[in-house]
């Protein structure tokens, strides 16, 4: 540290300088990381069905539509109609049509051993968080990895100890900044600890980092019962 009355040395400058840059261009590099994976997955997806139509256009009239074989154009064509899909079938699954469609693509999926597997779980883990199980919340934490650490969960279950009959509760704790991976954790339901947040808004702290988040949660199961302070008293 310098003394009083000296001015920092060129060195603790540069490292100042290297630091506020470093601290300002993080979080545009995250959500540029993010989008890239998210725009080049949804581009991939469409790029076996957008890629041979555009070769066999530009083929067709090359002098006029050469464009289309450039990389970036079909990129964006694929995303465009990955993107279009997706709307699609959410139009579709609010229609009886769509509804049908889709109930005779699950059967069809049950059929196939692996793929059963993985669709019928992934299904659930969706449906799952789309509603609230009785008698707890379905975003809670729990102490993960230890005792004195806490890690935001979802409660995707509740189950008895054989025996005893006592509740458990199977948590799925994401990990940041992908939520898509995670652990599993079978907790004894009187040791979670129940929030108010919902599955959104736990989503954007996981996601975030935990920079998106209220000014208070409850650390312990007698926090999360006892009623909120006034901030005046």
């Amino acid at each position: 540290m310098p003394a009083m009355g000296t001015s920092p040395s060129l060195g603790q400058r540069l490292q100042r300088l290297f630091l506020t840059g470093l601290l300002t261009l993080l979080p545009i590099w995250l959500t540029w990381i993010v989008v890239k994976f998210v725009f080049g997955l949804l581009s991939d997806l469409g790029r076996p069905l957008a890629g041979p139509v555009l070769a066999n256009l530009a083929q067709a009239s090359p002098r006029a539509l050469w464009w289309l074989q450039d990389p970036w154009v079909q990129t964006g064509i694929a995303l465009l109609a990955t993107v279009g899909v997706i709307l699609l079938s959410g139009w579709m699954a609010r229609r009886v049509l769509g509804q049908r469609l889709l109930r005779w693509f699950e059967s069809l999926v049950a059929r196939i051993p692996l793929a059963s597997t993985i669709y019928g779980s992934a299904r659930k883990l969706l449906d799952i968080l789309q509603t609230q199980p009785d008698g707890t919340q379905r975003v809670v934490l729990i102490d993960f990895p230890h005792d004195q650490m806490k890690s935001v969960g979802f409660v995707t279950r509740v189950i008895r100890e054989r025996g005893s009959g006592r509740e458990l509760a199977a948590v799925y704790v994401p990990t940041t900044p992908n939520p898509t991976s995670g652990y599993l954790e079978i907790v004894p339901v009187e040791k979670i600890t129940p929030t108010d947040w919902t599955v959104d808004e736990a989503m954007a702290f996981i996601i975030s980092g935990g920079a998106v988040s209220p000014d208070a949660i409850p650390f312990s199961v007698a926090s999360a019962k006892a009623p909120p302070r006034d901030p005046e008293t």
